[in-house]
């Protein structure tokens, strides 16, 4: 049996609804203490995995953190950020990151006066515009030594990321935009990048290029045991044990026999719903209603696709 320690300050390995809003002051980064996600369940099967990405991390090499969805990449990355004690810095990938949004730019400008005055009742005036640069998260992360979480990394156009080969490999951020001595920035010793993305498989992933990721270490995380499974599903939803070992089955029977994604954040989801749908506090349930819960936990898997609710409802039906 897996041993099972609930630390104060982090997440199941299945789900994790944290985000890096970063400090209260609005800047990029947070303390370990903040990102850390909440609840985490950390099993042996959880440890292992998060131990590898801390090991890496402390080996001064970026990590590559791959998986299917929902399997719990994003909370073991806030773990392991977390556990080094360092600041952390979050971002999320998708389509409208480009290097801008990582390294900075200008916004707006300040304007003041400035005034001489050369003799007695003759002054002069001069009018200064003076740019105004604003860091984004990866150009905070270098300069403090920070982790930098860079979740869905995938997502993101791959042209966004050229700043992170300079990075990577000669310890120096370049920030177009700026110019003379302020356009690069030398790497603080301390930095750390963990990014996260899903399989190449998926809808609206990027191959990335080879030449950057080439100089990661790639860590591939699948979904969990079913007694990790278990004690993830405890961790966020109020319900007999009985209720969470029926969902649990149920979500990996379906994770085999359907062709649509099926993580633990989908237990958990599931979970909640039983909760509220069962009936004189049932501790188990009927299979009519086992299918409806799950029909609906999965149907937006298959949103537009025409008769694919009924076909998916038919599959579940059989399946459990």
């Amino acid at each position: 049996m897996a041993k099972k320690e609930r630390a104060s300050n982090g997440t199941s390995g299945g789900s994790s609804s944290s985000g890096g809003s970063g400090g209260s002051d609005g800047s990029p980064l947070s303390s370990p203490e903040e990102i850390a996600p909440d609840p985490f369940i950390e099993t042996d099967a959880v440890a292992s995995v998060r131990d590898r990405i801390t090991g890496w991390l402390e080996a001064d090499q970026p990590v590559h953190l791959i998986g299917p969805t929902g399997c719990g990449k994003t909370a073991l990355a806030l773990s392991a950020a977390a556990k080094r004690g360092r600041p952390v810095v979050w971002i999320n990938g998708d389509e409208a990151v480009g290097t801008a949004e990582l390294v900075g730019t200008h916004s707006g400008g300040e304007r003041y006066e400035e005034r001489d005055q050369f003799v007695s009742g003759v002054s002069k005036t001069t009018e200064v515009v003076r740019e105004r640069w604003v860091d984004n998260p990866l150009s905070v992360a270098v300069k403090e030594g920070a982790t930098l979480v860079y979740n869905e990394f995938s997502r993101s156009d791959p042209s966004a990321h050229n700043v992170l080969l300079s990075v990577l490999e000669e310890g120096i951020l370049e920030r177009p935009g700026k110019h003379g001595e302020d356009r690069t920035i030398d790497v603080h010793p301390e930095f750390r990048l963990l990014v996260t993305s899903n399989d190449v498989e998926y809808a609206g992933v990027h191959e990335q290029q080879d030449a950057l990721l080439d100089r990661f270490v790639g860590v591939n995380v699948d979904y969990y045991d079913a007694e990790t499974e278990r004690e993830i599903v405890a961790a966020h939803v109020d319900v007999p044990e009985e209720t969470i070992e029926q969902v649990v089955d149920a979500i990996r029977t379906l994770r085999d026999e359907l062709d649509v994604v099926v993580g633990t954040r989908a237990a958990i989801t599931a979970a909640e719903g039983l909760s509220v749908f069962a009936e004189d506090g049932a501790e188990e349930f009927g299979d009519e209603l086992l299918v409806d819960v799950f029909t609906d936990v999965l149907a937006p898997k298959i949103a537009g696709e025409g008769d694919g609710i009924d076909e998916l409802r038919d599959a579940i039906s059989d399946a459990l």
